[in-house]
């Protein structure tokens, strides 16, 4: 199962990738940003009597890891993360006061690196990373073919794509990256993006005209 959370000033979807056998789950972006959002999240993995054993990220701007300190202490987990995000992660805190986060310093989190076609293990679920930059430096996006959807993070919403104007930002990079890392998986797999509705990866090839 994938839970789906919305959290924070710019609706980010945080997920929760669970084995609900093993009852173990993977949070995906923690975006928690006031106290009851933090509280919405710990409540039901409580209520689902789930055991928390990653905390992973799609990339490291600064919306999607509003709750990540957090939720790192709570569960004693590093973040798991591809390397080049690392400055991003460091720069976490200028970024948030330019965009209305209160986020401390995250350079002093632990770190775990992950990186393109690694597999990862949630109870029995695998989950594939698959490098995607184009919208900024170390985007990942994770294929849980268990249940037949990727979660794209910022690289590809619903008929649109991620912005390429931020720096570490490149167009032509995320387009090739998308068409030949995410539009190659099946049609009827579900997109969860970063922000937004949720979509397929059929109507993307059909109807995303950033990808035609």
């Amino acid at each position: 199962m994938i839970k789906q959370f919305q959290f924070n000033h710019f609706e980010v979807n945080s997920y929760l990738i669970v084995d609900e056998a093993a009852k173990c789950c993977a949070i995906v972006d923690p975006a928690c940003e006031a106290s009851f959002e933090d509280a919405q999240l710990t409540q039901y993995i409580e209520q689902e009597q789930l055991t928390v054993t990653q905390i992973l990220l799609t990339h490291a701007h600064v919306d999607h890891i509003a709750g990540l300190r957090q939720c790192c202490e709570h569960w004693h987990l590093p973040v798991s993360m591809h390397t080049e995000g690392r400055k991003l992660l460091g720069q976490a805190e200028a970024y948030g006061s330019l965009m209305g986060f209160a986020v401390d310093n995250m350079s002093d989190l632990e770190v775990q690196e992950i990186n393109d076609n690694d597999i990862l293990h949630i109870g029995s679920l695998e989950v594939e990373c698959r490098y995607v930059p184009g919208h900024c430096p170390g985007s990942l996006c994770f294929v849980v073919a268990a249940e037949q959807a990727v979660i794209t993070g910022d690289a590809l919403f619903h008929f649109s794509i991620g912005r390429t104007d931020l720096p570490g930002g490149d167009y032509p990079t995320l387009i090739d990256y998308l068409k030949r890392r995410i539009l190659t998986l099946p049609d009827d797999y579900r997109v969860l993006p970063g922000h937004g509705i949720a979509s397929q990866i059929g109507k993307e090839k059909k109807y995303n005209s950033f990808l035609q």
